[in-house]
């Protein structure tokens, strides 16, 4: 039995809310007891609520259990780049979530897998932009939604704006919207915003003015 499968085997066994010693686990998973201390430490680094020590025995009084995912490569570093952004952001609750589910990902990964994984640590200056784009997010998206005007503060100006699209460019985020102040259509990158805020007014779709127009344009 590898780790992983021996970790989860383990798991299982103690959120039954019951005392399980060392020795009894190790006899019936044929592992010395020397790993069953090593897991149970492994286990409560990532995160799984382990009560016990070596000599009285072990148990776990689970909050959230999820079952083994079986992950590609190309879902394992979206999963990291979407936790790097978001643990390098300002929002402090979200980013200490991320780093959390971070450390518990990195303690579970293959150890067998050839070639040593990067580990989910976070490139603060490869993702600044994304990260500080984050901290306006849920404000614009809830704008979007409710067809709700914005002010905002870019690179010193004050503009208002209808919030009509976000997109993802790579590490940046940017919101398409038009512009009233300018009047026009203008593709503004969030990271750079400044301040934030919703006003009273709500906005309906006008010709010239909505996402399929902004669309229909030629590209220049």
């Amino acid at each position: 039995m590898n780790r992983k499968d021996r970790l989860y085997a383990l798991m299982q066994r103690l959120r039954d809310g019951r005392l399980h010693t060392a020795e009894a686990m190790a006899q019936d998973l044929k592992v010395s007891v020397r790993t069953i201390y090593r897991d149970m430490e492994v286990l409560a680094a990532s995160g799984v609520p382990v009560e016990g020590a070596r000599g009285y025995g072990y148990t776990v009084q689970a909050a959230i259990t999820l079952p083994p995912l079986n992950l590609t490569e190309a879902e394992l570093e979206a999963l990291h780049l979407a936790l790097a952004a978001l643990g390098a952001s300002e929002m402090a609750e979200q980013a200490a979530a991320a780093r959390s589910l971070a450390r518990k990902i990195d303690t579970v990964l293959p150890e067998d897998a050839g070639s040593a994984p990067a580990p989910f640590g976070f490139a603060t200056d490869a993702f600044a932009e994304a990260a500080r784009g984050f901290t306006h997010m849920p404000a614009i998206r809830a704008a979007i939604r409710a067809r709700q005007k914005l002010r905002v503060t870019l690179d010193g100006q004050v503009r208002d704006i209808r919030p009509l699209h976000i997109d993802y460019w790579g590490r940046v985020w940017t919101c398409v919207a038009w512009d009233e102040t300018a009047g026009d259509f203008a593709t503004l990158r969030i990271d750079r915003i400044g301040a934030l805020t919703p006003l009273p007014g709500l906005f309906v779709d006008e010709p010239g003015k909505r996402l399929a127009d902004f669309r229909a344009r030629p590209t220049p």
